[in-house]
């Protein structure tokens, strides 16, 4: 019985051995790291400041045509919150701010002492859009992009005058209205940082149109209309993404193949 336990443990004993001799001989495991992947989506936050250049608009008061008009640039200024759904679309809801632009034209007037009057208001506009854009692809952090915008437009006039000549003088009093407004986009942005990119971009909006008040003048009262209201814009801000960047995946382990020694 003693020789039979005395052989067992030397049994034992060889194997651990060789065991050891074994795992001696095994190369060390690799650790490989996943590279961070960026996600695909997420919440933004935008900021955006421009200059709007508008077309000429046509002007009129009931049956009278006002000609030579004319309307200046002005700066604008504008906030949002949108989502990008993967790489290549988004989408967003902006609210912007317009400062007053003046319009001026000229109306026929066989009174006057000039035979026309020359007439200016103030134009200021609030913009509310639902857009949304294609990302077309990114090249050395920059990404080209498309896109298309609905919503409203709240339209308000103020500081309106005339002057016939020779010190004739008056005001109108302005008005406000809602209109249907469309737009379409083309631009680029670059990645600073995985979550801050800052746009360049340039945007036609069509705002409708804008109203005087009612007034009686010439045998007519109505109000005068300022329509066609469109603009260029060229526009320059920034877009801070949420969670664009996930955790890293972890170590992954792995056995290197090829062939094994052992000491057997």
């Amino acid at each position: 019985m003693d020789n039979f336990i005395k052989r067992l443990s030397l049994a034992g004993f060889a194997i651990a051995v060789s065991t050891a001799s074994y795992a001696a001989d095994l190369p060390a495991p690799v650790i490989e790291h996943v590279p961070e992947v960026p996600a695909v989506g997420g919440w933004y936050l935008r900021g955006d400041i421009g200059y709007k250049i508008y077309s000429t608009p046509d002007l009129k008061y009931g049956t009278l045509d006002f000609y030579d008009e004319d309307m200046s640039g002005t700066f604008m200024m504008g906030a949002g919150v949108g989502y990008k759904f993967n790489n290549f679309l988004r989408t967003d809801l902006t609210i912007d701010y317009e400062f007053p632009a003046e319009v001026k034209a000229k109306a026929y007037c066989g009174s006057c002492g000039s035979s026309y009057s020359v007439e200016k208001a103030d134009i200021d506009v609030w913009t509310f859009m639902l857009n949304g854009y294609v990302d077309i692809g990114t090249w050395n952090r920059i990404t080209p992009y498309v896109g298309a915008g609905v919503g409203a437009s709240y339209v308000t006039t103020s500081d309106i005058t005339y002057d016939n000549g020779g010190g004739a003088t008056g005001t109108y009093e302005g008005d406000s209205k809602w209109n249907f407004a469309w737009a379409l986009m083309a631009g680029a942005s670059y990645d600073i940082t995985p979550n801050l990119a800052l746009d360049g971009g340039y945007r036609y909006l069509n705002i409708g149109d804008a109203q005087s008040a009612k007034f009686a003048t010439g045998g007519q009262n109505t109000r005068i209309e300022y329509e066609d209201l469109t603009a260029h814009e060229f526009r320059l801000g920034a877009r801070y993404t949420f969670n664009t960047a996930s955790a890293p995946a972890g170590p992954v382990y792995y056995e290197p193949q090829g062939p094994i020694t052992s000491n057997f």
